[in-house]
């Protein structure tokens, strides 16, 4: 039977969404990945076997082979096994598979079933939720992470047999809706630009860059103040808007 789920991969800062899918056949029992994986990435093999074997559940009989798509695009890191073994599950028919196309899901598995924190998840959910996506399952270590991103409802489970309930329909205590919220508190506190006495020119070229938003270099010898200028320029700026912290806080 063919399933699939869908996944994030990270291309530098940004993430884009994978579709993943399993499909099985007659033969010798077997579990190939294709599309571009890493090493990573294909040693999953035996993580999501082990996974499901220990969380309960059956693993496929059979030739499974799984295609993460688009093809072209280079797959790196450990962040799809929550979407394999879930797409393999349904392969099985030991859960639905159409719930899964609703869910973008993002984690690695440990051997005894529960989710590892990745690395990139504020990335998968902007990702996920400018792809369309109204919720996203990610581990519970990376809970907070994710629930940065306004507009995407966040479910965050511990474990595979976790992820399986909530694609079964019992998701409200995995439930976490995603929010930001920036006050002061998020501006970093290195100093206020009035209190620098002195460096007329200084203090005006650094006004103009940024008012303009242009580039600016400092020079000078050892203790002229550059690094004091420096760290004070953020105080005359002004607050980032939520988009503009979340693209600072995914760099």
């Amino acid at each position: 039977m063919l399933a699939f789920a869908f996944s994030a991969a990270i291309a530098g800062i940004d993430a884009h969404v994978v579709r993943v899918e399993t499909d099985s056949a007659a033969g010798t029992p077997a579990l190939l990945i294709v599309g571009l994986p890493d090493r990573a990435l294909n040693e999953s093999r035996e993580r999501v076997r082990a996974a499901i074997v220990n969380s309960g559940f059956g693993f496929p009989p059979g030739r499974l082979l799984v295609n993460l798509a688009p093809a072209d695009m280079r797959k790196t890191g450990v962040g799809f096994d929550l979407a394999i073994a879930l797409a393999l599950l349904a392969t099985d028919e030991q859960i639905a598979d159409r719930p899964l196309h609703e869910y973008v899901a993002c984690g690695e598995l440990a051997l005894d079933g529960t989710l590892r924190a990745v690395p990139g998840v504020l990335a998968m959910t902007l990702a996920a939720k400018h792809a369309g996506f109204a919720r996203i399952m990610v581990p519970e270590a990376n809970r907070d992470e994710a629930a940065l991103v306004d507009g995407i409802d966040v479910y965050a489970v511990p474990t595979l047999a976790d992820a399986v309930a909530v694609a079964l329909g019992n998701s409200a205590k995995f439930r976490r809706t995603g929010t930001t919220v920036l006050d002061d508190s998020d501006r970093a506190a290195s100093g206020d630009f009035a209190d620098v006495k002195g460096q007329t020119l200084a203090k005006r070229a650094l006004e103009i860059a940024a008012a303009g938003g242009h580039n600016v270099v400092l020079v000078g010898p050892p203790g002229c103040g550059k690094t004091m200028l420096a760290r004070r320029v953020p105080s005359i700026l002004p607050a980032m808007t939520t988009a503009e912290a979340l693209d600072v806080t995914k760099v």
